[in-house]
């Protein structure tokens, strides 16, 4: 009971850690996230924090798969709970502008800040944002295809030429969000999205009119 008490208290410190990890990373970058800001955050010594990573380059690691998962809770489960096809394909979209929306990360998205900081700099770090966002793609492109298996867009669509654009307006929106006013951006990228699949749909009524 001991044992597990102690590895129980070590998978909240841990957890916590992480939650902390990723805002820090939208507010100074993936690369300024360190130990000692860390331990600042969360009031701990750094001692503690390098019992659960050894070195700079394992807690960025473990941020982006902590983000991973955080992004798999909060946009692509409660998506893929609407109806496949059309829908499902518009709730992914509509839910990640919703993440960003929402300011639970300073930054607006932890994959955005963090790809275009390591997008020049090869390495380990570089290596998993990019399969990351190769996965986001896959994912698209995957509910793309299911839409036109349902007759739901066109048979002539190109999944992955479409998943490109639909990121292309939410990474657009990311970014021009923090500049801009975010609710006029956020809502030239949902209407931008909406009638591209409109176009491309013979059921566009499946869609939300704005």
């Amino acid at each position: 009971m001991t044992i597990d008490g102690r590895l129980a208290r070590g998978e909240r410190a841990r957890t916590a850690a992480l939650d902390a990890a990723i805002v820090l990373a939208t507010e100074s970058g993936l690369d300024g996230l360190s130990f000692n800001q860390l331990a600042e955050r969360l009031g701990v010594s750094k001692s503690g924090l390098f019992a659960h990573w050894r070195t700079k380059e394992e807690l960025q690691l473990a941020a982006i798969e902590h983000a991973q998962e955080r992004y798999t809770r909060v946009v692509v489960r409660p998506a893929l709970h609407e109806p496949r096809g059309l829908r499902r394909l518009w709730a992914m979209h509509d839910r990640r502008l919703a993440d960003v929306a929402s300011g639970d990360l300073p930054g607006g998205c932890f994959f955005c800040n963090a790809q275009f900081e390591f997008a020049a700099r090869p390495g380990v770090v570089h290596d998993r944002l990019a399969e990351a966002l190769g996965l986001w793609h896959v994912l698209l492109e995957r509910l793309i295809t299911e839409a036109m298996q349902l007759g739901e867009l066109r048979t002539d669509t190109d999944p992955a030429q479409l998943a490109f654009e639909l990121n292309a307006h939410e990474t657009a929106a990311i970014y021009e969000s923090r500049l801009l006013p975010a609710s006029q951006v956020y809502t030239y990228a949902r209407t931008a999205a909406l009638v591209r699949l409109r176009g491309l749909s013979p059921t566009p009524e499946l869609l939300p009119e704005a």
